[in-house]
């Protein structure tokens, strides 16, 4: 017999508050974190994907200067990635 894990817990910024999230293992979402486990096998809306896709390559310096920003002085961020370090 042969368990399928389809989803590894995480914690994940939501707003201004730290809420338990679902990263995706397997499914059309992998690598992907949502909020229920269910989801990992939704269908993929290819619009907005492709939309995205157009937003990230346009603004690819300015997207990562951010996040590092974020990551390095947000108090939440910091919280969040320990919270995940504990997981692992």
């Amino acid at each position: 017999m042969k368990i399928l894990v389809e989803a590894k817990l995480v914690w994940a910024r939501s707003g201004k508050k730290i809420k338990r999230k679902v990263r995706c293992t397997s499914g059309r979402k992998r690598g992907r974190v949502v909020s229920a486990a269910s989801s990992c096998s939704k269908k993929i809306d290819i619009k907005k994907r492709l939309q995205f896709k157009r937003t990230k390559a346009k603004m690819r310096g300015r997207i990562a200067m951010k996040i590092k920003r974020t990551k390095k002085f947000n108090p939440m961020s910091k919280r969040v990635t320990k919270l995940n370090k504990k997981r692992r």
